[in-house]
């Protein structure tokens, strides 16, 4: 007879199906992975919730999923990733981020050197935001039933007293602003996915934090209208979004558009349009006209360089409402429509 003890006891190099159960496997998981890499006073009371000092103003709550694939791609992680991605969401709605939830769906047999990896990763980027992650939750599935991790991550945020940004924000005569290069981080993720190589500098995902240059934004104008991370769909997406909820028009311009030539070149040959490619490190930010090259110019100036490449490329109309329009550098115009899927799936 095949007799085997259905509790694994003593160390694993990989994920147990009772590292989930919520006994003691779970309990040395927490205590040997999470608690030591995260290490705060809220994870260190070892309660099923963490108890939070009340904030003055408005809270921002954002929730997001991870499941991007491959786990490890050039320029990030989804550790990094999933705490840059619910930062984002937080900062391009006028908050400032305070604490992250996190929730880990593993498989079993997946190696604890990478979970430890993946941890120890998220740890660093909630740092470098300023945020702490107080609080989770791990779940372990049979094999075959996830690709090796999935996460799910909150976030709570102070909103900054005046600011209101909202996607409903637009009037006619507002100029747009995108961070920096578009596409970067779809056009790697691909390339990383199906092991495919260009001539030139190799392709890196874009993804970062963006919280310091909102504050940069934000400081140096007190009338910004909107501001959102261009993540699925792209810059196509989030115009065609703005666009709707206003009931105005967008113009943009095509030889304004910064797109880097790597992740041009690569994107000509595999035919993808780089406006529709996710990004995981860029805004686009709407603002009056008056304001728009002081906006420019302290996103360019930026310390941590994620607006270095940031670049005025269109306006607001009172024409074609909820459209977007792109003349091309032929002259002519286009319509960029709102994508009908994603380009790449699970690029978060």
């Amino acid at each position: 007879m095949d007799i085997h003890c259905p509790l694994p006891l003593g160390n694993h190099e990989t994920v147990q199906l009772a590292h989930g159960a919520g006994g003691r496997l779970s309990d040395e998981l927490f205590s040997q992975v999470f608690l030591p890499l995260l290490q705060n006073n809220f994870l260190a009371q070892k309660d099923d919730q963490a108890r939070l000092p009340a904030f003055t103003g408005q809270l921002a709550f954002t929730t997001d999923s991870y499941v991007v694939t491959p786990l490890f791609f050039p320029g990030g992680d989804i550790g990094s990733l999933s705490v840059h991605g619910t930062v984002n969401d937080l900062v391009v709605g006028g908050a400032i981020p305070r604490y992250l939830s996190a929730g880990f769906v593993l498989e079993e047999g997946f190696p604890i050197v990478e979970l430890e990896r993946v941890v120890r990763s998220m740890a660093g980027a909630a740092r470098e935001c300023g945020v702490e992650v107080v609080t989770g939750d791990t779940k372990v599935v049979g094999r075959g039933q996830c690709d090796g991790m999935f996460i799910t991550t909150s976030g709570i945020g102070q909103v900054r007293a005046g600011v209101d940004v909202s996607s409903s924000n637009l009037r006619p005569g507002d100029r747009i602003i995108v961070s920096g290069t578009l596409g970067d981080h779809g056009i790697a993720l691909l390339a990383a996915r199906h092991g495919l190589s260009f001539a030139g500098p190799p392709l890196v995902s874009d993804s970062a934090p963006l919280h310091r240059l909102a504050a940069a934004v934000l400081d140096s104008c007190c009338g910004v209208h909107a501001m959102r991370d261009a993540t699925r769909g792209g810059l196509s997406a989030v115009l065609n979004e703005l666009a709707s909820s206003s009931g105005v028009g967008i113009v943009l311009h095509e030889n304004t558009v910064p797109v880097d030539d790597a992740v041009r070149g690569a994107a000509e040959l595999l035919g993808i349009d780089p406006l529709e490619a996710a990004n995981e490190g860029k805004m686009v930010v709407v603002v009056p006209a008056g304001d728009a090259d002081r906006v420019l110019e302290a996103m360019q100036a930026c310390p941590d360089g994620t607006g270095r490449h940031a670049a005025l490329i269109g306006e607001v109309v009172n024409e074609h409402s909820g459209m977007v329009v792109m003349e091309t550098g032929f002259g002519s115009r286009r319509i960029v429509e709102m994508p009908l899927g994603e380009q790449l799936p699970r690029i978060c």
